[in-house]
């Protein structure tokens, strides 16, 4: 059952159509990947779907609700989380601080943990994502790596029912990945629904049950990883090959993690 649905969404800005007609889901409960080719328009998608980007036409669903028209805050406090392709954290406090700073601003320590949705202290959460060790060092000064981390325990300490990922393994070596995934899988066990953006092919293969494929603002394919892999039109938009040429694997199915336009 879809916990969020886009409807034919259209964002211009100017005589820039950045998201054309754009209609997929997520479903409760299971990771959907949402990936295209830099300036596809991923995270024009995000900022529609967490309602920092008014669309020009279309809607959002989520929770059987039509929420194009709520804002931000409305948004989170019915159980909206993000992370963003910039870091966000307060980078003058430690990794302990900066957990506990989203616990308060969202009223307390509600957490997904452990199968269950209850008390959760900031330890916990530092220990869920794997940085503990890293929790008296102030948010500037930590790898790349453990600050996307650090953003993943934040946005789990505001309690999403929906929680979406953008570019989520950028900075995180190989090792760090494979455990990410990991952790990702147990949170959507948990029934924890996430929606990712994300160029690593390898980690969205692996771990997502559905995935949307983005190019130039539209979406051009949908379905399980077998499917999307062998795609010709994915292929294209991805690699600049045909069917028969090669596939979504490897080396050559990773695309850099570089920013996006739109």
């Amino acid at each position: 059952m879809a916990l969020l649905e886009v409807d034919d969404v259209v964002v211009r800005f100017g005589g820039v159509t950045a998201v054309n007609r754009a209609r997929f889901s997520a479903d409760r409960g299971v990771i959907t990947g949402l990936i295209g080719p830099n300036g596809a328009g991923k995270t024009t998608c995000f900022n529609v779907i967490t309602g920092l980007q008014k669309p020009t036409k279309g809607r959002v669903r989520y929770r059987d609700r039509d929420v194009t028209g709520w804002p931000v805050h409305r948004r989170a406090r019915h159980g909206v989380g993000r992370t963003f392709q910039r870091l966000e954290a307060f980078g003058s406090l430690s990794v302990r601080d900066n957990v506990r700073v989203a616990q308060e601003i969202h009223g307390g320590p509600l957490a997904w943990f452990g199968g269950r949705r209850g008390a959760v202290s900031v330890e916990m959460l530092l220990d869920r994502v794997g940085i503990t060790e890293y929790a008296d060092e102030r948010a500037d000064s930590i790898p790349t790596g453990t600050a996307r981390l650090l953003e993943l325990a934040r946005c789990l300490a505001s309690d999403p029912q929906l929680l979406l990922l953008d570019e989520p393994s950028s900075g995180l070596d190989e090792t760090e990945t494979d455990a990410f995934g990991e952790l990702l899988v147990e949170l959507a066990a948990e029934g924890c629904s996430i929606l990712m953006v994300e160029h690593d092919m390898d980690l969205v293969m692996s771990v997502c049950h559905d995935i949307h494929v983005l190019d130039f603002g539209e979406i051009i394919a949908s379905g399980a990883p077998a499917d999307i892999r062998t795609n010709p039109d994915v292929q294209r938009a991805y690699l600049g090959y045909a069917e028969g040429d090669g596939d979504l694997d490897g080396d050559t199915g990773v695309i850099p993690a570089v920013e996006e336009v739109v």
